[in-house]
């Protein structure tokens, strides 16, 4: 899919009211886009008018990167991941505002003004109850609400969404997904959980062991993610999966460290069921269905080979009465 929104990256302070009209804006880091994202966004689109336009204002890298680095939760979503999701739920402008320390040093009024008020031309803010702003988090929704009235614009406080009886997040879906639990995960997303990346060389072992796979390099370490599943894999390049472009293909992937070839990087490997074709260079999308096992470590070649034909014959039983993505 390609990309219609519009996308800003400039400096807070410099005024860039979507397509010369004023903002309903809604902000987040959105990681992920679940149903509690979009519960924020969807307020925000039935207060638009005609005059006005639909904006995210968002943070990359997350805020905890800069703060907390080693610590830095898994990412649920790349960037280009959260552009596409954008786009689907009918967002006009993102403005990708870079999170470094002189971002970081904002205060909550100084954020209001330069963001909200002069950047977007905000005439409604929308935020979920417990959103934090500016220097060391010091303002909160009462406070945004008293810079709205001085400022020119209103602030929609949205509830948090629950499912059942847990309250969605980006958490607690980090967790389902560390746990395995896809179907979970995949209820408080609004979709099955996805991984996306450029297929890149690799040492060609599968090839050598009857399984070729596609690798690719994760990108937003450390992963959500650990182990071998059933997946559905497709490619978005020019050429397609054999089916047709863009068409979905089941498959078994891996991801982890490759603790029986002595691997240290992580990655993605992805084994396309009775394909035998180029994807190098290609980006590829893979949808996670269920999990098989943990990463393991082998004694021999041989114990990975059979442990490997019994990966295939499991995914390929759960992805033949799993619904093909549409």
């Amino acid at each position: 899919m390609g990309l219609d929104v519009q996308v800003i990256r400039n400096r807070p302070g410099e005024r860039h009211a979507a397509r010369g009209c004023r903002s309903v804006v809604t902000i987040g880091n959105f990681d992920g886009i679940h149903l509690g994202h979009q519960a924020l966004i969807r307020r925000g689109r039935e207060l638009v008018t005609d005059s006005e336009s639909l904006a995210v204002v968002t943070f990359e890298p997350l805020p905890q990167v800069l703060f907390q680095p080693q610590a830095a939760p898994p990412r649920l979503s790349t960037v280009y991941q959260k552009l596409q999701q954008f786009q689907a739920h009918d967002v006009d402008l993102v403005w990708l505002l870079r999170f470094d320390l002189a971002f970081s040093q904002l205060t909550a009024r100084e954020f209001a003004t330069q963001v909200l008020a002069m950047g977007l031309a905000a005439t409604h803010v929308v935020i979920g109850a417990d959103f934090r702003f500016g220097h060391r988090r010091e303002g909160d929704a009462e406070l945004l609400c008293r810079l709205g009235t001085e400022l020119g614009f209103d602030v929609d406080i949205v509830p948090a969404v629950y499912l059942g009886q847990d309250r969605i997040s980006s958490s607690v879906i980090r967790a389902a997904l560390a746990a395995g639990e896809l179907a979970g995960a995949a209820a408080m997303l609004g979709r099955p959980f996805r991984m996306e990346g450029h297929v890149v060389p690799g040492r060609r072992l599968g090839r050598q062991l009857g399984y070729p796979t596609a690798n690719l390099h994760i990108r937003a370490r450390p992963s959500a993610v650990g182990g071998v599943f059933a997946v559905f894999a497709r490619a978005c390049g020019r050429r397609g999966l054999g089916q047709g472009d863009k068409s979905w293909m089941p498959a078994v992937s891996s991801i982890g460290l490759r603790p029986t070839i002595g691997g240290t990087e992580p990655l993605l490997e992805v084994h396309i069921f009775d394909f035998d074709g180029d994807l190098y260079g290609q980006r590829l999308e893979v949808e996670f269905v269920a999990k098989l096992r943990d990463e393991a470590h082998f004694a021999s070649m041989e114990e990975l080979v059979a442990q490997m034909r019994r990966d295939e014959i499991q995914a390929r039983t759960i992805l033949a009465r799993s619904e093909q993505p549409a």
